[in-house]
C-alpha cells in the first residue's frame, strides 16, 4: 500500500490497483501475448482461475515518491523484443504518472516466453 498526504486528505493506493492499471496497459501493447505468473502463488491461482487476471506477473516496489515496476510477459515470435520493451516502458511510465502522480523510476521487462 502506498499512502501520501495532499491538501485535501490522505490518498492510499493498493498494490492491486497499481498492478491492474499496469497490466491493462501492458497487455494492450502490440506483440505482447499475455502476462506470465511471477511466483508459485500466481501459478497455482492461474490453474484454478478461468480467466487471466490483469495483475499476474507484475511486481511493484516503492513508496509515494517513486516506484520500480517488474513485469513478466510472453511475446509473439518474430517480434522485435527491444521495441516491445521500449513501448511497454513508455506506456507504463506515462499511465502511472498520469493516474497517480507517482514517478516511475524503472521498469524491468522480463521475457518469460515466446509463442507463435
Amino acid at each position: 500500500m502506498i499512502a501520501y498526504e495532499t491538501r485535501l486528505g490522505k490518498i492510499e493506493l493498493s498494490q492491486q490497483y497499481l498492478s491492474k492499471l499496469i497490466g491493462h496497459e501492458v497487455t494492450s501493447c502490440f506483440g505482447v501475448v499475455g502476462m506470465v505468473p511471477k511466483d508459485s502463488r500466481q501459478k497455482i491461482f492461474k490453474k484454478f482461475s478461468k480467466n487471466d487476471p490483469l495483475d499476474t506477473g507484475i511486481k511493484v516496489i516503492g513508496n509515494a515518491d517513486s516506484i520500480v515496476v517488474e513485469l513478466h510477459i510472453m511475446v509473439t515470435y518474430g517480434m522485435n523484443i527491444n521495441a516491445i520493451a521500449a513501448s511497454i516502458t513508455e506506456k507504463v511510465k506515462y499511465i502511472v504518472e498520469e493516474a497517480t502522480k507517482i514517478k516511475v523510476e524503472k521498469v524491468i521487462v522480463k521475457i518469460d516466453g515466446i509463442t507463435e
